[in-house]
């Protein structure tokens, strides 16, 4: 999407078209690789930059958004900090709700970008840093009598197909193109399943044989037909233990893997100590999923991932204690 030979307009052009970087160091020794995208390097910090600008301009095209009309979505902070550059470039008023057991990294950085953050508080027993199924409810009821109250136009990330579109249309091409269409698997963890859906879709469209696998919280792998033990994890964004994302196709999905709490951490940490990527709680279970199927089905193969966003969104939580 970017083009690097003249300036850009706004920095709206600069969101995709990120990095593939081969994760040599962490398969040390293994037979095997890892392409990582680093998404972490859109301009709000994160992959959800893509669908922000794609919802946005989807909306104004067909004529649901009007100009000056106020937007309004439920986020973890990612989409939200999306929404913040690109409603605030567009000149859309933009309200972003979100849970209080979100990293305040996330508030802090879609306040300065113009936009109105509404702090949601967590059920009784619920902790920071953990934000259940219910917590993201308690979130989409506010978000929901905003809308109705001020008229607005609801980004909805969970059902839009601006969030499949971003990915299909351009993270997975930008996958096959920079490698070559060398990889044999995608694993990605998640949160609106946009992502896996975009990028699976496009990737079987290339070619079929590419194994595509859905990647969750240990202890809240509902999707994988499990039932939710541990829906209050820490890997921030997803796992929200809700058995229905509108946005996967089922047709798509190859597979499941669970990644731990610990094991996210772990390879979020070796990943700013070994390979310089210093991303959040996503971008270590993607890659520990990678690493999983590098010791089983895809041993001697290439895994592909996103690094979904910034370790500098985490540092209030214990990642990076």
């Amino acid at each position: 999407m970017n083009q690097q030979n003249r300036p850009l307009a706004s920095v709206i052009e600069a969101i995709g078209d990120t990095p593939l970087v081969e994760l040599s160091r962490l398969t040390k020794g293994m037979s095997g690789r890892i392409l990582a995208k680093l998404d972490y390097l859109n301009p709000g910090f994160s992959k959800k930059d893509r669908i922000a600008r794609q919802i946005i301009e989807d909306a104004e095209e067909e004529g649901r958004l009007k100009p000056g009309q106020t937007v309004v979505e439920l986020t973890s902070g990612n989409t939200g900090t999306g929404l913040a550059i690109v409603c605030g470039i567009k000149g859309h008023p933009f309200v972003a709700v979100m849970s209080k057991g979100n990293s305040m990294e996330r508030a802090r950085m879609m306040a300065a970008l113009g936009a109105e953050v509404v702090l949601v508080g967590q059920l009784p027993d619920s902790r920071p840093g953990q934000v259940s199924g219910g917590d993201l409810e308690l979130v989409e009821r506010e978000a929901q009598r905003i809308v109705m109250e001020r008229k607005a136009f609801r980004a909805d990330q969970f059902r839009l197909a601006g969030n499949f579109r971003a990915h299909y249309l351009h993270t997975g091409p930008e996958f096959i193109r920079q490698s070559g269409g060398g990889f044999d698997a995608f694993c990605d963890f998640a949160g609106t399943g946009g992502s896996f859906a975009g990028c699976a879709a496009a990737f079987k469209e290339h070619n079929l044989s590419i194994k595509c696998f859905v990647v969750e919280p240990e202890g809240a792998a509902v999707l994988a037909g499990e039932l939710a033990t541990r829906p209050n994890h820490r890997i921030q964004g997803g796992g929200y233990s809700m058995p229905d994302l509108p946005l996967l196709r089922p047709e798509h999905i190859d597979g499941y893997l669970k990644v731990s709490d610990t094991q996210a951490v772990h390879i979020a940490r070796r990943l700013a100590r070994e390979e310089g990527i210093f991303a959040g709680f996503s971008s270590g279970a993607n890659v520990a999923a990678a690493l999983q199927l590098l010791r089983t089905s895809c041993r001697g193969k290439t895994v592909a991932v996103i690094m979904c966003d910034s370790g500098l969104k985490y540092l209030s939580t214990d990642l990076w204690e």
